[in-house]
């Protein structure tokens, strides 16, 4: 360990630090996690995280997404664009109608964790 080092690790620990790190493995471990960050800036928007909430109720279409959130089509198709990108929704055409549903069971839990998070009290 470099003498800069040390002095870093003394601002946060002490010489009775009794931690026994194998940083190389734990630096391997933060890896695991690379790219979460962008899938929570898409669900970080509260208008995309209204639309993933109103998609874990029914299918719907842009028009009607649109039309409950009071927002212009333009507008709702962008952040549907960017939530299929992330695979967080998919879409089907019927005819001439595009539905959109969410993509898979693992959105819906990432939505009722964060709600039952959210209404913890302290």
């Amino acid at each position: 360990m470099s003498q800069k080092e040390t002095r870093e690790n003394r601002d946060l620990c002490d010489d009775n630090c009794p931690a026994n790190l194998d940083l190389e493995t734990l630096r391997e471990k933060a890896l695991e996690v690379s790219g979460l960050s962008e899938l929570f800036k898409v669900l970080g928007d509260e208008t995309r995280a209204k639309i993933l909430y109103l998609l874990s109720e029914q299918r719907l279409c842009v028009c009607d997404i649109a039309a409950v959130l009071e927002l212009t089509l333009p507008a709702v198709s962008h952040h549907l664009r960017l939530l299929k990108a992330m695979r967080l929704v998919k879409s089907s055409r019927e005819g001439k109608m595009v539905y959109y549903t969410l993509d898979d069971e693992h959105i819906l839990n990432l939505i009722r964790e964060a709600q039952a998070h959210f209404a913890e009290e302290r």
